[in-house]
């Protein structure tokens, strides 16, 4: 049979990690500590919110930018959560973030622009700048700080330069910006006229304490960001694909006449349900506490069997450093063979990586999983680790 001619951006492209490591656990029954998500449903009291908007609320198209008490809902949740000044008219609701990523994109770069991306990153960020003509211009972060590489940003402006695409708290290290950093950011945008795109899904899964600062708040930046957020991530339920995006109205109608070509509306049942979540503080604070009750269960884990875990403080995930921790196969290699000979699934760092060499030691696992099922996982993984390093080479 004769293949027709296809795009070869698409098809020289590998499945996304996540998928494929999420795939191997299903096929050999592995513990997926690989791609983000909970292991069990959202609250209660969100899917009875849900079951209600079923009944009450209308099954046709809603608003193309989104349900008015949607809108009106997350700017009501950041502007007490976070201090942001926003209206409804800032808000347009996608179909998850990632949508809202491709509408931002889209509407900011053209043809032959340049867009900073800091490395490692979320692995939608570089394909959705080609498929707009764009050229990501990757930035290396070190381990094990992950700090911004402020001159080596500046250094990369050119004249082309566009955009830059910020995720804080950051895919997959689980590390946050710092003032000085954002404040740098900032400063920056503005001396050479870029728009920030800034993917900060994790703003609600911090556990230090510290209240989530959008580069949007900075001097002068409420002009230029168009900052992106997702109810998967806020309440852990990531197959209802809510997200939205945040930017001044003039930018924001703009991002919105890319989105209606995209999927247009989002499920105005799932949209109802998440405007009466976000009015919830205090149960969302509780989702967190949960999950740093987990989170400490893999760190305590991991710790106790000797794995060398890498600082951070928010996401659903912790690394490990693998050379620390005895182990001398990359992270791809252990990948690979963990999830068939110890029934781990895990992602390699190596995977969310472009641009400059990648560390190749560096180990990401999800934590938003059963206390018992978080356990097990470590113990197959220290297991399998010391039956690793006690064969003859």
């Amino acid at each position: 049979m004769t293949v027709p001619s296809l795009n070869p951006l698409y098809a020289a492209m590998p499945t996304t990690v996540f998928e494929r490591m999420s795939g191997l656990a299903r096929q050999t029954g592995a513990i997926n500590l690989g791609q983000g998500f909970p292991d069990g449903p959202p609250p209660a009291w969100l899917t009875e919110a849900l079951t209600q908007a079923v009944d009450r609320v209308s099954h046709q198209y809603p608003p193309m930018a989104g349900l008015p008490v949607l809108r009106e809902a997350v700017a009501g949740f950041y502007a007490r959560r976070q201090g942001v000044a926003v209206l409804a008219d800032h808000v347009v609701v996608t179909s998850g973030a990632t949508e809202a990523l491709a509408a931002a994109i889209l509407a900011v770069v053209q043809p032959g622009d340049e867009v900073l991306v800091f490395a490692p990153a979320y692995d939608a960020y570089a394909p959705l700048v080609r498929r707009a003509g764009g050229v990501p211009v990757f930035l290396a972060l070190a381990p094990p700080d992950w700090a911004l590489p402020l001159e080596a940003l500046r250094q990369a402006v050119t004249p082309r330069t566009r955009a830059l695409i910020l995720n804080d708290p950051l895919n997959p290290t689980g590390t946050v910006t710092t003032a000085a950093e954002r404040a740098a950011l900032a400063q920056l945008c503005l001396e050479a006229d870029l728009v920030a795109i800034c993917d900060e899904v994790w703003e609600t899964v911090r556990f230090d304490g510290a209240p989530h600062r959008p580069l949007m708040a900075e001097p002068g930046m409420a002009e230029r960001t168009i900052k992106i957020g997702s109810a998967g991530k806020i309440f852990g339920a990531t197959g209802w694909k809510v997200g939205w995006l945040l930017a001044a109205p003039a930018l924001a109608a703009v991002v919105a006449r890319a989105h209606q070509f995209l999927t247009f509306t989002t499920p105005p049942m799932l949209q109802a349900a998440v405007a009466e979540g976000l009015a919830q503080d205090v149960t969302i604070d509780a989702l967190v506490a949960d999950w740093a009750a987990a989170r400490q269960v893999l760190l305590d884990g991991l710790a106790r069997h000797g794995f060398a875990v890498q600082p951070n403080a928010a996401t659903w995930f912790a690394c490990i450093d693998l050379a620390r921790s005895g182990i001398a196969l990359d992270d791809a290699t252990f990948a690979e063979r963990a999830v068939h000979e110890a029934g781990v699934a895990t992602i390699p760092l190596s995977a969310l990586w472009e641009g400059p060499p990648a560390p190749r030691h560096i180990l990401r696992l999800c934590h938003c999983k059963p206390a018992a099922m978080l356990e097990e996982a470590i113990s197959r993984l220290a297991a399998w680790r010391d039956r690793l390093t006690s064969t003859p080479r």
